[in-house]
């Protein structure tokens, strides 16, 4: 019987994980760029086009509580721009690999449903063959 560390190093070392690992850490590097190209190009450009409107200040005061919607809105178009370009990033890895598999001569080949007709012609075939 394994015991619970072995079973723990078999799961840890499994390809899987180690991916997910290094995916997590691209990621974390990756957000971290696209937040400073949101924070430092693009907010300011549309602060500029909205006449000079600085969303990480916007806020409203209710009572003692100062809500600050425009870091909300920084991390909203943050998101959008990040979804997008992964968007991108794997539509293009996934044409790289058709393109690859294009050039090896392992192109899949799409599997057509026969018609009802070729159907009930197979199926009155095999009932002959009986």
């Amino acid at each position: 019987m394994k015991s619970f560390i072995d079973e723990f190093k078999a799961f840890a070392m499994k390809g899987n994980v180690i991916d997910l690992a290094v995916a997590v850490v691209i990621g974390a590097a990756f957000g971290k760029i696209v937040s400073s190209l949101v924070n430092n190009i693009i907010m300011p450009l549309i602060g500029v086009l909205l006449g000079g409107i600085d969303f990480s200040g916007m806020a409203a005061q209710i009572g003692d509580v100062s809500i600050t919607y425009g870091v909300f809105l920084q991390s909203v178009i943050d998101f959008i721009i990040v979804a997008f370009v992964i968007f991108l990033v794997v539509k293009a890895i996934n044409k790289a690999q058709e393109l690859g598999q294009e050039e090896d001569g392992v192109v899949e080949e799409k599997v057509v449903e026969p018609s009802e007709e070729v159907k009930l012609l197979r199926e009155i075939r095999d009932t002959l063959r009986r």
